[in-house]
């Protein structure tokens, strides 16, 4: 009697736990289905043409792959259009040059410096036409020269020109995107462009001389870099992405530095960056010699000692051409090396 009693009830707590249990196994499926899929949204990137050995990790995935991330790549032809699209929240991440980061940082964006894409050399260059007949910085009085307008480019014609003497008012100098600078310089509408790549090759293949470049200009006491972005709300949500980020980065920064000429023999890579970039594949492996790309220990030294100057200075000399409206007392906020990794 007391066994067939007891059974319906032991029936019924079965069934009860059976449900509870149900209940909290589903509530932690959809608690963790939402957490994954918030985890999973794409991260948008916009690049631009610059030529680097990190194209290859793009071309390959290995930026996915290694932050178990997706990502949605956006291309812009200037860093200009890379800061509207920070500033609208349209991207996360971006490319862009070190003169439109201390525009950028002039006008309170907030954005930060997070890694140093290259120590810009000869990728960037001031090509002039042979139908101008400009054989010397002082034939350039006079004459129309093109450049994307707050760029690096443009940085460093304006301190090539202030180098060798010639006032700023005394050339013509006209605002063009890469492309449109291409067809500008096809229809013979300009006599000379501050421009990089792919345009670089085209306006050098199609009858122009380089007449100086960032390298060049560097060396006088005006360095460009080409940065990596990061909106701050993004950062501050998504650390463990910023490192792979560099990490994937450096990688690749490491194997060019460790036997460039290794490394541009293999034609698969070139073919990669040259394809992503829209350069010839004859001038990329020049063009990878013509800049500096820095590894992890130097990556924080540029980053903790050297960008944050070189921002201000720039900045300061933008705002002299009254290209940027304010200059704050330093950069030191928008860079940052806390995503360099020593020792990996």
């Amino acid at each position: 009697m007391t066994g067939k009693s007891t059974r319906p009830l032991v029936i019924t707590a079965i069934v009860i736990i059976a449900i509870v249990g149900f209940i909290v196994y589903q509530n932690y499926f959809v608690a963790n289905t939402k957490h994954t899929t918030t985890d999973q949204k794409a991260v948008v990137i916009a690049y631009q043409t610059g030529i680097d050995p990190s194209k290859v990790a793009q071309a390959d995935g290995d930026y996915e792959r290694d932050s178990a991330r997706q990502i949605q790549w956006k291309k812009f032809d200037a860093g200009s259009d890379v800061i509207n699209a920070l500033a609208s929240g349209d991207v996360v991440i971006g490319n862009i040059g070190s003169s439109p980061m201390a525009a950028a940082a002039s006008q309170n964006l907030p954005v930060e410096v997070f890694f140093v894409a290259s120590r810009l050399g000869e990728s960037e260059s001031f090509v002039v036409a042979d139908r101008a007949k400009i054989k010397t910085a002082q034939d350039l009085i006079g004459k129309k020269i093109a450049v994307p307008f707050v760029s690096t480019t443009h940085y460093s014609l304006l301190m090539a020109l202030k180098h060798w003497g010639i006032d700023s008012n005394q050339v013509k100098i006209i605002n063009l995107r890469p492309p449109e600078i291409a067809a500008a310089w096809q229809r013979g509408d300009i006599d000379g462009a501050y421009v990089w790549e792919p345009t670089l090759s085209r306006l050098k293949n199609n009858q122009g001389q380089v007449l100086t470049h960032s390298k060049q200009v560097g060396e006088w006491g005006a360095p460009t870099y080409d940065l990596w972005v990061v909106r701050k709300d993004f950062a501050a949500k998504n650390p463990e992405f910023l490192k792979s980020f560099v990490k994937t980065s450096l990688k690749q920064f490491d194997a060019y530095q460790k036997d460039p000429i290794a490394y541009v023999a293999d034609d698969n890579k070139i073919h990669k960056i040259a394809a992503l970039t829209g350069s010839d594949q004859a001038d990329v492996i020049t063009l990878l010699a013509g800049n500096d790309y820095l590894n992890a220990t130097q990556q924080q030294q540029v980053l903790q000692s050297v960008l944050a100057q070189n921002i201000l200075d720039t900045a300061q000399f933008l705002k002299s051409q009254a290209k940027v409206d304010q200059v704050k007392a330093d950069y030191k906020d928008y860079v940052t090396a806390d995503y360099i990794e020593l020792g990996d």
